[in-house]
């Protein structure tokens, strides 16, 4: 059977026009936290605002109606389906297009490695849902992944983790050769550039083990922002080291040298538990006209508005506190996905 990219399709950056946003809203377990208001408040923040640019449409389990509709603008589109968890990045189809014609890659999702807190058999079932609600041609992969691990510019290159294909808890038998094979024929992309590992706190407890999506992210072809730690005693400081010094090293798919810009984490460094934060300016979401960013009330948020900003130049620049994200683990773009205009 033909691989998509066999039959032309890929998957387009990241900044190029979408027909809507998907989410999902949170339910249970450890997203909706011990205070349900603080999840209700930062999904909706972060759809209400995607809203004023481009359609929305949240996927909601039949418990949540009522909290969905209290918190929710009455402009975004509301599909009722059974979830597990709120995380669409990644448990949602990655969107191909292929000369307007829209297709899905539906990876398996497996909670992220089969961890033990873990719940997916709800989760599993979404992007074969997306592809339908959408109208979407359905490509299943064999291989577990999800949309937080791959990051491409949209002219052939990708980026991701070691630990994340790699992981054992995710494909055990498979190799580096198989994952790129299996990446090329999904996305559509020529390059695979292989990042050594995450952030430190990402392989935590209720960590990714290394999505790529809050470590570095394409913003322009052959131009990559990546996360920095400049204080010395994070123990990021030298994973974002090392991470500029690879990609630095590398070229895309055109053979270009990447353009490399650091994006400082913010100041704060640990949480009242004293573990070290991940928080992330490069867990960003690029829609129709704006760029929507994680705020932490950090004296560093300005400045990633002002690198970001030059970087984007004709979008809008938003925040929305994403602390109460990332203590569930993720970001703004871990609860976002973008469906190309066809």
């Amino acid at each position: 059977m033909p691989t998509p990219a066999e039959l032309g399709f890929a998957m387009p950056a990241e900044w190029t026009a979408h027909e809507r946003t998907w989410m999902a809203w949170p339910t249970e377990g450890y997203t909706l936290g011990e205070d349900p208001t603080e999840a209700y408040r930062a999904w909706s923040q972060v759809a209400n605002t995607i809203v004023r640019y481009e359609p929305v449409t949240m996927i909601v389990d039949p418990s949540a109606g009522a909290s969905a509709d209290e918190w929710l603008d009455p402009a975004i589109t509301k599909v009722v389906r059974p979830l597990n968890d709120a995380w669409m990045r990644d448990i949602g189809p990655t969107f191909l297009v292929n000369a307007g014609e829209l297709a899905v890659a539906d990876w398996v999702f497996n909670g992220w490695g089969a961890q033990s807190w873990a719940q997916w058999d709800k989760d599993a079932e979404i992007a074969e849902s997306i592809a339908e609600l959408s109208g979407a041609r359905r490509f299943a992969s064999r291989m577990v992944n999800e949309g937080g691990g791959i990051h491409v510019d949209g002219e052939g290159t990708v980026l991701i983790t070691e630990t994340v294909q790699l992981d054992p808890g995710r494909n055990p038998e498979w190799t580096k050769e198989q994952v790129e094979r299996e990446l090329k024929g999904f996305l559509g992309v020529q390059k695979v550039i292989w990042v050594p590992r995450g952030l430190t706190r990402d392989y935590g407890e209720f960590g990714t083990r290394g999505h790529i999506d809050i470590v570095a992210a394409f913003v322009q072809p052959g131009v990559v922002v990546v996360h920095t730690q400049p204080d010395p005693a994070h123990p990021d400081h030298e994973v974002g080291k090392e991470n500029v010094a690879l990609l630095k090293a590398s070229t895309d798919a055109k053979g270009r040298p990447l353009e490399v810009v650091e994006l400082p984490a913010p100041t704060v460094l640990t949480e009242a538990d004293g573990e070290p934060v991940d928080y992330s300016y490069i867990n960003h979401y690029l829609g129709n006209g704006f760029a929507l960013l994680c705020g932490f009330d950090d004296p560093r948020d300005q400045q990633a508005a002002e690198i970001l900003g030059k970087l984007l130049p004709g979008r809008k620049i938003e925040f929305v506190d994403a602390r109460p994200i990332f203590e569930r683990g993720g970001g703004i773009h871990c609860i976002t996905q973008q469906q190309p205009a066809g």
